[in-house]
This record gives C-alpha cells, sequence and structure tokens, in this order.
C-alpha cells in the first residue's frame, strides 16, 4: 500500500522538537540560516549616527594680548625700561614677585637667565646660583657692579610654557630690552633660551650663539647650560670657562 507511515512522521517531529528543545535548553532560541551574511551592516548605522550628530558648539578662542602690551608704549630708556618690567601686566601672571635687572647702559658684560632664582627678593641672582655667578665676574675680572644682569622674565614661573610665549612674541621683548641694554657682550645661561623665543631662520641657533641681533645691531654673544646644570655638573664650568677664554682672546698659553 502506498503512503506514508504514520510512525515515520510522528517519529521525524519528535526529532525535531527534541533537537530544538536542546537548543533552547543551550539559550540559542533564534533561527539561523545557511546564507553568509554581513554581522557588521547592522552596527553600521550606528556608528553614522554618532559619527553625524552635531558638534559641540567651538566658542571663539579668545585672542592672547602680546607679551610688553602695546609696542608703542615700550620705554624708550633703560631708566624707564625697569619701571615698566615690574609693572607691565601681560609680562608675568597677576601675584608674582617680580625682580627688576640691575645695572648700567653699555656694561662690558650683559648677563641673562630666563627668570629670577627662588632665593631672589629684591635683587635679581641673590641666591646660590647668585654666588656663582659673582665668583665667575671675579674669575673674569669684572665685578657684578660693572655687569648687567637681567632675566628673559620678570618673575619666577613654575614650568613656563616658551613655545606660548614665543607666540605672544616675548621675544621681541628681549631684543627691545638687549637694544637698550646696549652691552659689549651677552652671556646667556640657557642653551636653548634664546631659539624658544626668536624663530630658528634667524641667525640665533639652538647650542651655538655667535651674535644676538636686536633693534638696530647685534651683540657678540655666548649662550651655555643654566645656573642649575652649571652648580650641579664642575665640568660645564670647565666648558664655560675654556669658551670664554677663546671667545674674548686671552686663551692660557
Amino acid at each position: 500500500m502506498n503512503g506514508t507511515d504514520p510512525r515515520e512522521g510522528a517519529r521525524l517531529a519528535d526529532a525535531v522538537d527534541a533537537a530544538l528543545g536542546w537548543w533552547r535548553d543551550a539559550g540559542l532560541d533564534f533561527a539561523f540560516g545557511d546564507a553568509p551574511q554581513d554581522w557588521l551592516a547592522s552596527a553600521a548605522p550606528a556608528k553614522a549616527t554618532r559619527a553625524k550628530a552635531p558638534a559641540p558648539p567651538v566658542e571663539a578662542v579668545a585672542s592672547v594680548p602680546p607679551a610688553g602690551g602695546d609696542r608703542a608704549h615700550w620705554p624708550t630708556t633703560l631708566e624707564a625700561f625697569a619701571a615698566w618690567w615690574l609693572a607691565e601686566p601681560s609680562l608675568a601672571p597677576p601675584g608674582l614677585l617680580r625682580v627688576a635687572p640691575s645695572g648700567s647702559a653699555g656694561a662690558p658684560l650683559m648677563i641673562l637667565v630666563a627668570m629670577p632664582e627662588a632665593e631672589d627678593g629684591t635683587t635679581l641672582l641673590s641666591g646660590r646660583g647668585g654666588r656663582l655667578v659673582d665668583a665667575m665676574l671675579a674669575a673674569m675680572g669684572l665685578r657684578r657692579e660693572d655687569s648687567y644682569l637681567a632675566s628673559i622674565l620678570p618673575a619666577r614661573i613654575a614650568a613656563p610654557d616658551w613655545t606660548e610665549w614665543k607666540a605672544r612674541r616675548l621675544g621681541d621683548v628681549l631684543q627691545h630690552h638687549v637694544a637698550l641694554a646696549r652691552p659689549q657682550r651677552l652671556l646667556v645661561f640657557g642653551k636653548t633660551l634664546v631659539s624658544a623665543l626668536i624663530d630658528h631662520d634667524s641667525p640665533h641657533k639652538l647650542s651655538d650663539l655667535p651674535t644676538f641681533n636686536h633693534e638696530g645691531g647685534s651683540t657678540a654673544a655666548i649662550s651655555t647650560y643654566d645656573l642649575d646644570a652649571l652648580l650641579a655638573r664642575p665640568a660645564f664650568k670647565a666648558s664655560l670657562w675654556n669658551r670664554w677664554l677663546e671667545w674674548t682672546g686671552n686663551e692660557p698659553t
């Protein structure tokens, strides 16, 4: 007799129910197919939505005033520069102790440091680094009174951002300062101080500073390690001394 045995259909149905029950017990209760699918396609719209979400409004960046303020009001004499140095708001954050430079115009040597020492009060270089400078000047046959002592910043600032100060044109203030001081020579404590503030396409290189160009002229210059490094490494002091002798034409015979 033709036809399907009802018992075979019942056994097939029981087998299917048993298989589906096993997968349900395993935590899989969805139907699956063999056709390949792009599993990441469903996530793409969400990512696209996030990427196209409107960005928060960007507020206009406030312009940072240049160091020194309006150049038309810069002092034109070294005597007026000291008072301006202590009062001009754009040169240092408010509330910090400022220290004026010392010395007279036309000094045989101008000494330039990044900023006042932590021990400085009313006198620049009155701490440990200043004592090293005094000893160095004595060996050079000079006195503090014969020199012009200055700093690039009027106040001590923790970790100054020289890139920002360069953008604010502090290098222009420095060049104006040297032009007013008119020293015969310039000694910079800090190998990269000048190049950090003045464009590298000028003659002011990272480690070699044969001359310092400023308004209306140039000054013979030399740069060395900062005072902290010289205090920590006696070999640096010996190197500076040899460079000084060569620079001034007083090489030992």
